[in-house]
């Protein structure tokens, strides 16, 4: 049975908790289900926490679809992962309402202050910075949910206390 390695930032390599027959058997699972694609993908990520970009072809397989449709499927959901999330998930609010209130500025604040850019996870660990398109609490604009936990009115210094608790 096949297991995935993953390069690390150090160089190294490092063993993914993927393995071909594991895939196999949670899109076994949903392929006979309308949407495979999609359901896969998600059945994947709820088992393993992302989708290593090694298993697309193992999907395309078991699903009888092409790699470039199960790529494409991959890369158009935001909600699609395809690296492990951290132990904290931060998420800021880009929406129109959130972007008038100060969103772009918490953005900058965030991504300087963790040191990642939207999408990715501390060297640590600790935390993933992602974005996101409606909260849906655009009366409390900036809004930013950490641990799915939502916050409203958020400035720089109160997202540093919710990441600094999060993270203690």
């Amino acid at each position: 049975m096949p297991t995935y390695h993953r390069q690390v930032s150090t160089g190294a390599v490092a063993a993914s908790p993927i393995s071909d027959s594991a895939v196999r058997g949670v899109v076994g699972a949903v392929a006979d289900q309308p949407g495979p694609v999609l359901l896969a993908l998600q059945a994947v990520q709820a088992e393993f926490g992302y989708v290593d970009p090694l298993a697309i072809p193992v999907i395309a397989d078991v699903l009888n679809v092409s790699r470039a449709e199960v790529h494409g499927v991959l890369t158009f959901y935001t909600d699609l992962r395809t690296s492990p999330r951290g132990r904290h998930h931060v998420q800021v609010c880009r929406a129109e309402a959130c972007q008038s209130r100060g969103a772009r500025a918490l953005v900058d604040h965030a991504t300087a202050r963790l040191g990642v850019a939207l999408g990715e996870t501390t060297d640590d660990g600790s935390v993933t910075l992602d974005q996101v398109f409606c909260l849906g609490n655009c009366a409390l604009a900036p809004a930013v949910m950490v641990d799915g936990r939502l916050h409203g009115r958020v400035d720089p210094a109160r997202l540093d206390t919710l990441v600094g608790e999060a993270r203690s």
